[in-house]
């Protein structure tokens, strides 16, 4: 664990980072790829339990519960969309109209997966390669606004992208054998060697609808997730190790797979926001609850998440990391991204930052 003055740098910088947004934004428009961590209410009206439009999800949000963002307040791509000086959220693709998806839209899909099939247990959900299918969408969109494909290129050229995969490519299927046969089939190395193999093949198809300037979230210590813990009990280590054996063998090869990108895709530049160091690095002062939700977990609704029957979450929110049994409070996120923006460690992005990434 990090020294307490770690602790006051990264609160003096997330103070510092969060007062430098004002004015024009860093890139000219934001479009974020992902699952539930980043999801803002493409979820709502799909057939599936995993949505998070119900109280107390958005308890502190100012739109309120109706919103779908898997935590109290402001998830992850919220705040990072703050932090490159965007006044305000990027919308979801379900609702994104006219002239705002210049500035960005949010894919995110909660329990969608790189692989197809992945989260089917739950209902419908919209997979990375949905994801891609609709930005392909979108650019149609924003070219009939501009009249114009090499401005429409341009600026694909500039913006931002994010994309958080992965998670539930374990969580939701190669971890639940009795409705996924993946891990029957595959050793978790030959798993983690054809995850890694599909995902580069989605980024490359996002570097050819003109994306260049992208941060890709590896996958965090999901063995440390409170509903992992519940389900196996945990090692000495407070988590359960295999899982998290399980997600580095995957974080290693994409490190390889975003060096093989950097080098073989023309003016491409692919960041890691590595999760296991910002998790692992030393919260921020604050933080007292670390493996524990916040809200009452339901037993009717999707695994892990908050109970939909009214039942008032934690008073100090802020306190805690984990608002559900998988998904961070507004506070850690915010932590998060303030990190994956300005690494506080030399580990916490490769090889540069969200920061470096959109100065270039």
């Amino acid at each position: 664990m990090s020294s307490c003055k770690d602790h006051i740098v990264l609160m003096i910088s997330m103070f510092i980072m969060f007062s430098m947004v004002k004015g024009q934004p860093q890139v000219p428009c934001y479009f974020i790829f992902g699952d539930s961590i980043v999801d803002n209410g493409n979820n709502n009206n799909l057939i599936t339990t995993a949505k998070a439009n119900y109280f107390p999800y958005g308890i502190d949000f100012p739109n309120g519960p109706q919103n779908g963002r898997f935590t109290n307040g402001r998830n992850k791509a919220d705040f990072i969309a703050e932090l490159v000086g965007f006044n305000s959220s990027i919308p979801p693709y379900a609702t994104a109209k006219g002239n705002t998806i210049l500035r960005g839209v949010n894919y995110g899909s909660g329990v969608a997966g790189i692989r197809d099939e992945t989260g089917y247990r739950w209902g419908d959900r919209i997979s990375m390669n949905r994801q891609l299918l609709n930005h392909q969408v979108t650019i149609l969109r924003i070219n009939s606004i501009l009249r114009n494909i090499t401005a429409t290129r341009s600026l694909l050229n500039k913006c931002l992208y994010t994309v958080d995969m992965g998670n539930n490519d374990y969580l939701n299927n190669y971890l639940d054998p009795r409705f996924y046969p993946s891990s029957l089939f595959y050793t978790p190395d030959r798993f983690a060697t054809i995850l890694v193999q599909q995902f580069e093949e989605q980024l490359r198809r996002l570097h050819s609808y003109g994306a260049r300037k992208v941060a890709v979230s590896n996958i965090g210590l999901l063995g440390c997730l409170p509903e992992e813990t519940r389900t196996y009990g945990r090692n000495a280590s407070g988590c359960v190790d295999f899982i998290n054996n399980y997600v580095q063998l995957f974080n290693q090869k994409l490190k390889v797979s975003i060096d093989n990108l950097n080098t073989n895709l023309p003016n491409a530049r692919f960041i890691i926001s590595n999760q296991t160091s910002i998790s692992t690095g030393g919260p921020p002062i604050g933080f007292t609850v670390f493996d524990s939700p916040c809200c009452i977990i339901s037993n009717t609704t999707a695994k892990g998440q908050c109970s939909n029957n009214g039942q008032t979450p934690c008073s100090n929110r802020n306190q805690y990391v984990f608002f559900d049994n998988f998904h961070p409070t507004e506070a850690a996120n915010r932590a998060i991204a303030t990190r994956s923006y300005t690494a506080l460690l030399p580990t916490d992005s490769y090889p540069t930052d969200i920061r470096g990434l959109v100065q270039t």
